[in-house]
């Protein structure tokens, strides 16, 4: 069995690929190892890499779709997972231009390539954010999610209908999953955990957006790696009117954390006090997430389960480690 991770290079890639290469999978990973943050830090997450068993990397761009389409003729992949994306709300507001090439148009060239080189199972990344201005809580995949408030969560939201699309027409399986706010050990440098602990140890003020007023439903690295271990042997099943299905899943803690509470843990974990710059809140910003997991709960028998307390602490264990600090 052989499984294509895209994004190998980041945040929730890295740990994906990790994870499957312990459960003696053949796993080749892809990224184009952009400069939308640190490229050392992609670099040092291949290193880390780099022996496992059963591991092989390429740099290439899902929106090379002449050397995609090679590599999955090459390879015929047992399963996907498509974690390859431009990330970042705010970085939407200024770059659209990005978001419609990796996100729509590398999209449709993975899912071009399942069509004719059919995988078993396509897993791919989505967001809480195509929940957009949706005011029923907990956020539950049986909600209308048709007003998304940033590019990014509109492109979100046009790949889990682009693969509802192809999984009608071609009988394609897929399993799109609706990630929470992912925060852990090697995480992303443009993230507020990140953000903050940086600012913090370099004793600057860290900038809390909506007066402090805001709550997001954490999850934990090893929590969403979890859930994708689980689901990947796990194919949705069709429900007799055709082959191909398309289901859509929440990957959440399951449980609002207010984000000065988080703040709380961060300075408790660092043993240093923060000075907090309040500020209004950002456009395309959402107050509040909650994640309804019963449908990941019922196919899969699992609920992410890390606190925020545990999980902050493992983040500023390894920030410390890694920069030295």
């Amino acid at each position: 069995m052989t499984v294509l991770v895209t994004g190998a290079a980041g945040f929730i890639g890295y740990h994906t690929v990790k994870r499957l290469c312990l459960e003696g999978l053949e796993v080749i990973g892809i990224d184009n190892l952009n400069d939308y943050y640190s490229v050392e830090l992609k670099r040092a997450r291949l290193n880390e890499l780099a022996s496992l068993p059963g591991f092989r990397f390429q740099t290439l761009d899902i929106v090379d779709k002449p050397a995609l389409m090679a590599l999955f003729k090459e390879h015929r992949f047992t399963d996907v997972v498509h974690l390859a994306a431009q990330a970042g709300v705010r970085y939407s507001l200024d770059n659209p231009d990005v978001y419609a090439q990796s996100n729509l148009v590398g999209f449709l060239n993975v899912l071009e390539a399942c069509r004719h080189y059919r995988p078993e199972h396509l897993i791919y990344a989505s967001s809480s954010s195509v929940y957009g201005t949706n005011s029923k809580m907990p956020f539950s995949v049986e909600d209308a999610v048709d007003h998304p408030i940033s590019l990014y969560a509109a492109s979100k939201r046009a790949n889990e209908l682009m693969a509802h699309s192809y999984c009608h027409l071609y009988g394609l399986k897929a399993s799109g999953l609706r990630f929470f706010t992912v925060y852990g050990p090697w995480g992303r440098p443009d993230m507020a955990l990140f953000k903050f602990t940086e600012a913090i140890l370099n004793g600057l003020p860290i900038d809390i957006y909506n007066h402090g007023q805001m709550a997001r439903d954490f999850t934990y690295i090893d929590d969403i790696v979890e859930s994708i271990a689980r689901l990947r042997p796990r194919p949705p099943i069709p429900d007799g009117e055709g082959d191909g299905v398309n289901r859509i899943f929440n990957i959440g803690r399951g449980m609002p954390v207010a984000l000065l509470e988080f703040v709380d843990c961060l300075e408790s974990a660092l043993g240093i006090k923060a000075q907090r710059n309040f500020l209004p809140l950002q456009p395309g910003d959402v107050v509040k997430t909650w994640a309804d997991v019963s449908a990941l709960t019922q196919w899969v028998d699992f609920h992410p389960q890390v606190t925020v307390e545990a999980g902050v602490a493992e983040f500023v264990k390894w920030y410390r480690h890694f920069y030295q600090r």
